[in-house]
């Protein structure tokens, strides 16, 4: 009887080897099929084979790894492509659509990699990732300020090209450098200068994309309706864009810019208050972040410290002037203000030395690489001083996360909810961001670390935005949901769509499933079909 067993578990065991290696085989040749597929639809004058990196390829590894920047990301436990394509032409793009399309399989696309949640590059799904860094050409024309700018490009080449031929002109975006245009503006896209001039997205003209159907279109032939959705609706939802043709704005040849920082034996909290009633209100050229964090007093005991990083699109002296009227509590003096170049400023906001050239912004490896968290809110209301008396002391237990108050108003507010599919507007005086950055590897670390952020966050609930709870969508946070690749219930798809895109929610569903009725580009948090478009996709 014994024998009997044994025979029965190592045939059971032989099925399942069996099973595996089967499988394993199929999937070999699916993706030989795949990489044949590319290869077929290669154009002779612009060959792809270059671009193709299959894990048997030595370069796979660090191809891949090379714009990862959440380390949470970068584990071996990390599920990771079948194939990286690092397209060099627009042909390569049509035909990453085409053959992923024809084989049934998921593509990722990726630009600089900063996505908080890996949903670029990451997938629980069998994927190839198609990876924009090799198409960042950046074309500037003064005369009509304007610049077409590829997707793959970073917004410290953009900003290196801007002012490579001129002093005086700009664009709205982020202030870290190594971001990719891609996805900054197609989810919106903020910066320091949103103020006077809105957010990235509300400075784009004009776009070429690769659509569901492996089309080359500009804004005149891909139509109004598409060309608003990927200016803030996430473009990896509709298309491949490839380039963006973006607005300069103007800016003056002298900048100003400081840090301030106050404890709470610094009057932070009187300081902060005034803050929030004055910092929405501030004339449109000065934009104060204010960062919280806790830090330890040489006693070691901890505290409460209030940072205010500043631009003013302007000289000190107009802008001590401004600041004694309208916010005498920091009280700022000459001796914090430094006067600079415009593109100098972005330096100082990255925490790069001033007296550093330029040249640092083409550098697309960020200064540091850490495991982290990032969350969001918007706040429509001051919070009552007694508020932020329990926001210090639920700070200080926490300890470790961070939070970052970027405020509104200015243009912000002038903008319509619905002009772009970005919603959050009028009413909003400023834009959180919850932070947690660690070092230290492995599972246990990470949970400890989202979940102090989470609690923070929640400790939040009483003081932000309510019906929905607003987000910013390019601050990607998985704990708001997940469409699970389109396979979620509509219901629950747009209770998180109207998160981050509030009223603007139903009009991207409709021109998803009118440009993309087979919900080829979907990820993890992507627009969904129409209920009845999405049943007729699960039949074929």
């Amino acid at each position: 009887m014994g024998k009997l067993k044994a025979v029965v578990v190592v045939t059971m065991i032989s099925t399942v080897l069996l099973s595996i290696l089967w499988r394993a085989t199929l999937h070999l040749e699916d993706n030989e099929s795949f990489v044949r597929c590319l290869l077929d639809h290669s154009h002779p004058s612009h060959p792809i084979s270059s671009a193709i990196y299959t894990p048997k390829s030595s370069s796979f590894s660090s191809v891949l790894e090379s714009y990862i920047r959440n380390l949470r990301f970068n584990e071996s436990s990390t599920p990771k492509p079948f194939l990286i394509l690092t397209a060099l032409h627009e042909s390569h793009i049509q035909a990453a659509v085409t053959c992923g399309k024809s084989h049934g399989v998921q593509m990722k696309i990726r630009s600089g990699g900063h996505d908080y949640e890996g949903l670029s590059y990451v997938s629980t799904l069998p994927f190839f990732l198609l990876d924009m860094f090799n198409l960042r050409s950046i074309d500037v024309d003064i005369e009509t300020e304007t610049a077409w700018v590829q997707t793959g490009a970073t917004l410290g080449e953009v900003f290196y090209r801007i002012a490579e031929k001129s002093k005086t002109h700009g664009f709205p975006a982020g202030v870290c450098p190594t971001v990719g245009v891609g996805g900054h503006i197609s989810g919106a896209g903020y910066g320091n200068m949103m103020r006077k001039y809105g957010v990235s997205a509300d400075n784009v003209l004009d776009a070429l994309i690769i659509d569901a159907n492996g089309r080359l279109l500009d804004r005149q032939s891909m139509g109004e309706d598409l060309f608003w959705a990927i200016r803030g609706g996430g473009g990896a939802s509709f298309a491949v864009v490839l380039a963006y043709k973006i607005k300069l704005v103007r800016v003056p040849e002298t900048v100003t810019v400081f840090q301030v920082d106050r404890t709470l034996e610094e009057d932070a909290t009187d300081i902060v208050d005034q803050w929030q009633h004055v910092a929405y209100n501030l004339p449109q050229e000065l934009f104060i972040r204010l960062m919280l964090d806790v830090v330890v007093k040489s006693s070691g005991e901890k505290t409460l410290r209030a940072s205010f990083v500043s631009l003013f699109l302007g000289d000190s002296e107009s802008l001590l002037s401004i600041m004694k009227e309208r916010f005498p509590k920091l009280g700022l003096s000459k001796s914090d203000c430094i006067e600079t170049s415009w593109v100098k400023s972005v330096l100082f906001w990255s925490n790069i030395p001033l007296e550093t050239d330029i040249q640092v912004l083409l550098d697309r490896t960020p200064q540091t690489l850490d495991y982290l968290k990032r969350k969001s809110d918007y706040v429509r209301e001051p919070i009552p001083k007694a508020g932020l008396e329990t926001l210090w002391k639920k700070m200080m237990e926490l300890e470790k996360p961070r939070m970052y108050f970027n405020p509104y108003g200015g243009k912000m507010a002038e903008i319509a909810a619905e002009e772009i599919p970005f919603p959050h507007r009028a009413g909003n005086l400023w834009k959180i961001q919850y932070l947690a950055n660690w070092n230290e590897a492995g599972i246990e670390a990470a949970n400890r670390y989202i979940d102090l952020t989470r609690r923070l966050h929640e400790f939040m609930t009483p003081f932000v935005s309510k019906n929905p709870r607003q987000a910013f969508l390019n601050y990607r946070d998985a704990d708001l949901g997940s469409s699970s690749h389109g396979k979620a219930s509509y219901s629950e798809a747009r209770l998180n769509g109207m998160k981050w895109f509030m009223g603007n929610f139903d009009r991207l569903v409709q021109i998803k499933t009118e440009v993309d009725p087979t919900n080829f580009f979907s990820y993890e948090q992507s627009i969904p079909l129409l209920p009845h478009q999405a049943h007729l996709d699960d039949d074929m």
